[in-house]
């Protein structure tokens, strides 16, 4: 067999010789033949494919442990890897792009005069739906704080409902305007802990879904499969990326968003409060806007356009969210469902759902 040296092959391939050195410890690119007196490696020219596909790999910015994974993996199995990786890349970077984006606008924003209050306008409301022996939801509203969270497991309740209990501070907090992320995560990791000393077990958890209103911008926290939507302009967007299985299937082009709405596995999670780091961003806001939040009792069996129908025909929150958790139990009420809904107005009328709205069944 003609051997390539360590120099040859790194120019063949494009990864230097050390990084060849390193990928042989790591066992990720190993020589085909190593001088038993000299220890000098030696390549053959078949692995040239495989350190081109690591060298693009490492451009590409993925881990070397997950460049093993995708190494070992036929094909097909391996694309798929790298559209899932690549998928989770583009959610990462559109968080700091708005992070990007708020503090150009923080640092470049002339002083703001006479400008125009804005305020929420909310409702939440909470239900066991037509099947479910107790409700796990919870959901909250209130001046400065929305929040949805669906627990599960022998203690769900408990979890979820501590995990919003232990944002509500934040309800009178100081929200300094370039630190509003730090203070929501620091918050948000309070609410892990609470939400798992509440559940007490591994097989306990929650979703959390909340926005906090700073006067200017909406923080977004997001974890798990309960969900946010933005109807601005009659047009309803999801601003929330689901963590859950069959997500992640759609996000690899392994299934349509149409069959993942009837697929069997559906609420399989991949992420939860007590288990993994929440999204965090900013979203700017704008008068008119209204929001929903809502647990997977709504999203589950209610489309994206019968939402959007009964959101933009609703006058006001409270007969949003009564329309919408009466959708969920007309199509069958599989599961508990919470929604809370919350306008953004300008100059708002006094307000008879002004108090904090906190809600459980």
């Amino acid at each position: 067999m003609e051997w390539l040296t360590i120099g040859a092959f790194a120019r063949a391939c494009r990864l230097s010789p050390k990084a060849l050195r390193l990928y042989d410890e790591l066992e990720l690119l190993r020589p085909a033949r190593v001088d038993p007196h000299t220890g000098y490696r030696y390549y053959a020219p078949a692995q040239l494919e495989q350190a081109r596909l690591v060298a693009w790999l490492r451009r590409l910015g993925m881990p070397l442990a997950r460049i093993r994974t995708v190494c070992a993996l036929p094909p097909a199995a391996a694309a798929a890897e790298i559209r899932a990786y690549w998928a989770e890349v583009e959610a990462q970077t559109a968080v700091r792009r708005d992070l990007a984006a708020f503090l150009v606008d923080e640092l470049t924003a002339p002083p703001r005069k006479d400008t125009t209050m804005l305020e929420l306008r909310y409702c939440a409301h909470s239900d066991r739906g037509r099947v479910r022996a107790a409700n796990q939801d919870t959901a909250y509203a209130g001046a400065r704080l929305l929040a949805v969270a669906d627990g599960y497991g022998p203690a769900g309740a408990l979890a979820g409902s501590a995990a919003v209990a232990a944002l509500r501070f934040l309800e009178g907090a100081e929200l300094p305007a370039g630190d509003v992320l730090n203070v929501l995560e620091d918050a948000v990791h309070g609410a892990s802990e609470a939400a798992r000393d509440a559940g007490g077990t591994e097989e306990t958890g929650t979703t959390l879904t909340a926005l906090l209103w700073t006067g200017s911008r909406l923080a977004l926290v997001h974890i798990g499969d309960s969900r946010a939507y933005l109807l601005r302009g009659g047009a309803l967007f999801r601003i929330t990326h689901d963590h859950t299985v069959v997500q992640s299937l759609v996000d690899e082009g392994r299934l349509t968003a149409e069959e993942a709405f009837t697929h069997p596995q559906r609420a399989l999670l991949l992420k939860a409060l007590t288990t993994a780091a929440p999204d965090l961003r900013l979203r700017d806001a704008e008068p008119g806007d209204r929001y929903l939040l809502c647990s997977d009792g709504l999203s589950a069996v209610v489309p994206d356009a019968t939402v959007r129908e009964l959101l933009t025909s609703a006058p006001d929150p409270e007969a949003a969210v009564h329309a919408l958790v009466d959708a969920a139990n007309a199509a069958g009420g599989p599961d508990n469902v919470s929604c809370v809904v919350a306008d953004l107005v300008a100059d708002p009328v006094p307000d008879p759902v002004a108090d904090p709205v906190a809600t459980t069944v």
